[in-house]
């Protein structure tokens, strides 16, 4: 090859190279969330505690990467990899895992996104639009700890919107593959057995509509059991083992929210949950949370949120009402301080906790408790 000829090919090369790398992109992103929180009747013997909770504040801490890459034609590869870590002694969350949030690759095209790794359900991300309180300490996983915890391992997921609807699946062949405790209260359930096409298995669906000033969504969620898997109802009650592939954990869901002008929203949602069990010697249980949440900007940088939600399970005649209001002052775009606090009233023979920061704080039973909590977050 003459030295024009491979100079010209080498230039090529050396374009196409720019250009591929001019078109890809990766970011380090994160949040660091703590404070201290105070915690009324947090045992048995009705003592009080003063810590800095474990899990979570507004926002539980972690740190991540996401990045994508244009393939050209309207199709782009993605991926995400996010860390969970406690700050107060700078452990990892998601029962030590690495990237115990999310690890996922995949595709995105203009007929949607597929991704394949360990990923939230979608009962996670189709109540995000009108639980306004989130994934707080004070928030719906204080009466159902799975709910800010929905990831499945072995994860297949698609979401695609179109004209402010969105479609969401996955589709999780083991949704507990390290065998550590996927969330809470569902003890371990490895899956992917040969022989065994539905131990572990996990799916759910998502169907929501955004428009300006109101949205809605609708979810369902289905588990199946495996040897050692089980279903924790956080109300005091031993867990319902789920040691059947025929098991089931069922969550139905259905919420909408509505934006009030640029400073308030509103926000309510009903979440159904279901355990069949294919036992005679056990009883299946049903429970039904309810939450009506509101947010109001009082200036740009002072925001005002509350939430109530309530609770009932009969078959465990167990219930409980709980209040959250929170205030947030942003000192810059990436950096705020928070006040919070919570009461949670139970029945005679219920043990929810105030608090999700990371358990030891159960009372004993019919016994209400207050959480307050002043902390301070920031993003990157």
């Amino acid at each position: 090859m003459q030295a024009s000829a491979r100079l010209l090919l080498c230039g090529a090369l050396c374009a196409v190279s720019g250009a591929a790398a001019a078109q890809s992109n990766v970011t380090l992103y994160g949040i660091v969330d703590t404070g201290i929180e105070y915690v009324s009747h947090a045992n048995a013997a009705g003592k009080s505690v003063f810590r800095m909770p474990a899990v979570t504040g507004e926002f539980p801490s972690r740190w991540g990467l996401r990045g994508n890459e244009d393939l050209g034609g309207g199709y782009s590869a993605v991926f995400t990899l996010e860390s969970g870590f406690n700050v107060r002694a700078g452990d990892l969350g998601q029962g030590g895992r690495l990237f115990g949030r999310q690890a996922f690759v995949g595709i995105k095209s203009p007929y949607g996104t597929l991704t394949f790794g360990r990923q939230y359900t979608m009962t996670y991300l189709a109540l995000m639009g009108a639980d306004l309180i989130g994934p707080d300490i004070y928030g719906l996983g204080s009466l159902d700890a799975y709910v800010p915890n929905a990831r499945a391992d072995n994860s297949m997921t698609y979401l695609g919107s179109y004209a402010g609807v969105t479609l969401g699946a996955n589709y999780s062949f083991g949704r507990d593959a390290a065998g550590t405790g996927n969330s809470p209260g569902q003890g371990t359930c490895t899956g992917s057995v040969p022989g065994h096409a539905t131990e572990c298995r996990e799916w759910s669906v998502m169907l929501k509509y955004d428009a300006p000033l109101f949205g809605v969504a609708a979810s369902y969620e289905e588990q199946r059991g495996g040897s050692t898997a089980a279903a924790n109802f956080f109300d005091g009650v031993a867990p319902t083992p789920l040691i059947n592939a025929a098991d089931k954990d069922i969550r139905t869901h259905v919420s909408a929210y509505a934006n009030l002008g640029s400073k308030a929203k509103l926000g309510v949602g009903w979440l159904n949950r279901r355990v069949d069990t294919s036992s005679a010697a056990l009883a299946d249980v049903r429970s039904n949370l309810f939450f009506v949440a509101a947010s109001y900007f009082v200036t740009p940088a002072f925001i005002v949120d509350g939430e109530v939600y309530h609770i009932t399970n009969s078959d465990h005649d167990t219930r409980a009402t709980m209040g959250t209001l929170r205030t947030t002052y942003l000192l810059s775009k990436r950096t705020a301080v928070y006040a919070q606090g919570s009461y949670l009233a139970n029945s005679a023979k219920a043990r929810y906790s105030v608090s999700g920061g990371g358990g030891g704080t159960t009372p004993s039973a019919g016994t209400g408790q207050t959480g307050v909590m002043l902390g301070i977050r920031h993003s990157f």
